[in-house]
């Protein structure tokens, strides 16, 4: 950090022009001024700060602990909850320079890395080793590790293998006010003092920066088997993924589709899967019985199932992963996208499904929906028209009726997405007066000043 500061008005500003990597250049602030939830703040942040290295995080936390100036960190800016969006009277900290492997230990199937590196680099990496990296939510190739740390990211995988928290092993983290601490350890096992590693996963930057991780790798599966099935309907298909569970099969992979969303991705790919069903469930079980699983898993979905088929190559079973990955980009072609992220008892997901239906009906808003079903974690993307907005009217009618229909069945009004801006009408509704107390009180410790994502997550 330099210390040559610029004549300004705006003590957001001035930071920046102190910053070694800093810029208030307006091309800038507004390409980090959104992410994909389709949420934009109306007014852009004072500038941003480009940190490489723990000492710019480290300096720039000092100085704006030192005039007061919120600081929002930000990685590739995926995020679907505007957790990263940030405003006038802000500056957003820019971590996606920091994008370096540190440390890769094969024997110990640990990973060291910076908070900008991409989910897909940690696996191509660890891939060279025979190792894995577990979370791997559908947007792998564009999502970044402290992003998914910053909001215990899940996807595809973790029902068997667990959530971002489970790969997390220990972490570096620059406090508001310039302080590093460091959370955790590598050993598997550790219970020494109170968890502060898991209190900061899914934190959503409010807490402190994230500036290193290491993260738990493990062995490639020796045999993954994959089953592609159809149903003439998504509650069937539900139904489904719940007798799969009951039959004590755990997937590595169970992907729901409805047909609306098979026809958008149909229509963006060029395939034809619509027209092999109206909904469309991806199973996958690995290890040295995945075959063994699979012919389980079979038996509990033919019953319901209008057709259904093995993948018989890796090709095959890539191009049927592609379809799950697709949907989000295959709908962002037919207008604004806002994606819910409600998760339910998987004993539930069939009367989840139906009452999503019945809201889209109910509201007239356009509403399609995948879900992680091996874990009862769903996807309802409301569809809008260009401009319309998220936040209000009956698009926001329809997500608070989805959130309380969660809630009714015992769910979540977040599974893996975090709370963000766009959710936090309804926490008070799921954790209740004391929990939001206690939450807002642990906020304060670490930061007294609340200069850290604020507004966001809780």
């Amino acid at each position: 950090m330099t210390t040559n500061v610029s004549e300004t008005n705006s003590a957001g500003a001035t930071l920046v022009a102190a910053a070694r990597h800093g810029s208030t250049a307006e091309a800038d602030r507004v390409s980090v001024n959104t992410d994909r939830s389709g949420y934009t703040p109306e007014t852009l942040p004072d500038g941003v700060v480009y940190a490489t290295t723990i000492d710019d995080v480290v300096g720039t936390m000092v100085r704006a602990t030192a005039g007061r100036v919120p600081v929002v960190a930000r990685g590739a800016g995926t995020g679907l909850a505007a957790g990263s969006a940030a405003k006038a009277g802000e500056i957003v900290l820019d971590l996606s320079g920091m994008n370096g492997i540190l440390r890769l230990d094969p024997l110990e199937q640990i990973i060291v890395v910076e908070p900008g590196i991409l989910n897909a680099e940690v696996n191509a990496a660890a891939g060279e080793h025979g190792l894995f990296y577990a979370p791997d939510p559908a947007s792998t190739a564009i999502c970044s590790i402290g992003g998914n740390i910053a909001t215990n990211a899940g996807g595809m995988r973790c029902a068997k293998y667990g959530v971002t928290r489970e790969s997390v092993l220990a972490l570096k983290v620059v406090l508001p006010d310039g302080r590093l601490l460091v959370t955790g350890r590598e050993t598997i096992k550790g219970v020494t003092g109170y968890d502060l590693n898991a209190l900061m996963i899914g934190s959503e930057g409010t807490l402190g920066v994230v500036v290193e991780a290491t993260l738990r790798l493990r062995p490639l599966p020796a045999a993954t088997a994959t089953v592609a099935a159809f149903f003439p309907d998504i509650v069937t298909a539900a139904q489904a993924a719940s007798a799969i569970i009951s039959s004590r099969v755990t997937p590595s992979v169970l992907e729901l589709m409805d047909g609306p969303t098979l026809a958008a991705v149909d229509a963006a790919l060029g395939t034809d899967y619509r027209s092999r069903g109206g909904a469309f469930l991806l199973a996958q079980t690995d290890g040295y019985g995945a075959f063994l699983e699979q012919e389980v898993l079979i038996d509990a979905i033919a019953p319901l199932a209008s057709s259904y088929e093995k993948a018989t190559d890796p090709e095959m079973t890539a191009e049927l992963l592609k379809v799950r990955r697709e949907a989000i980009p295959s709908l962002e072609l037919l207008g604004d996208v806002c994606i819910g992220d409600v998760g339910v008892p998987r004993g539930r997901l069939a009367e989840m499904v139906s009452g999503i239906e019945e809201i889209s009906r109910r509201t007239g808003v356009r509403i399609f929906t995948v879900a992680h079903a091996a874990d009862g974690n769903l996807h309802p993307m409301i569809v809008l028209d260009e401009g319309q907005p998220s936040t209000e009217g009956p698009a926001k009618d329809a997500l608070g009726q989805m959130f309380d229909l969660a809630r009714s069945l015992g769910g979540t009004l977040t599974g893996e997405h975090g709370v963000g801006i766009l959710k936090r009408d309804w926490l008070h509704d799921e954790l209740g007066g004391e929990s939001l107390e206690l939450q807002h009180a642990i906020k304060k410790v670490f930061d007294p000043l609340g200069i850290l994502n604020p507004g966001k997550a809780i």
